[in-house]
């Protein structure tokens, strides 16, 4: 993972329909694949957790009140700007699918969990779609500047307004 992360391009990962791993090579001189120091703070930061890649489902069962979940699910298109929501090759992530995350999400507010789930922010391109302010009215709501770094037009790169939805509040 770290391998391709700091060879591919723009650090990005993504599989076709076919399930087959599609980005190009980036263009590094000398990608920094073995920071030592970097791998060994990982390693002690994560000693005792629990990581698992799949469908947001599956962590259900292993979710209490101890647990922090980070919910990072395929950002909602806005409109006039380019999107993409199917990371792999099942069907894309539309507004049904969002709307049964947040009933995830609620489910593991109930559990006690803590929580934190980043999304696009529709206001950016209409002030009037209040999606995630009505889905997730019960939450906070923080919208954050976030630097995009992925794009293939470079000029298209740069800051945008997303949100984060916590069941928590947030100091500063």
């Amino acid at each position: 993972t770290i391998f391709l992360n700091r060879t591919c391009f723009n650090g990005l990962y993504r599989v076709n329909s076919r399930g087959r791993y599609n980005v190009p090579h980036g263009r590094y001189k000398t990608p920094p694949i073995c920071d030592e120091n970097g791998l060994r703070s990982a390693s002690l930061a994560l000693q005792g957790v629990k990581l698992s890649c799949g469908s947001y489902e599956m962590c259900e069962p292993h979710v209490d009140a101890h647990s922090f979940v980070y919910l990072d699910p395929p950002y909602r298109p806005l409109p006039n700007t380019p999107s993409f929501t199917a990371y792999a090759q099942t069907a894309s992530f539309g507004d049904e699918d969002q709307k049964k995350l947040a009933g995830f999400y609620s489910l593991m507010h109930r559990k006690g969990a803590l929580l934190m789930l980043s999304n696009s922010d529709p206001h950016v391109t209409d002030a009037a779609d209040d999606f995630f302010d009505d889905l997730y009215e019960d939450f906070n709501i923080h919208r954050v500047v976030a630097n995009r770094t992925i794009n293939s037009d470079p000029g298209k790169r740069g800051a945008i307004t997303e949100i984060l939805v916590t069941n928590y509040r947030v100091k500063g």
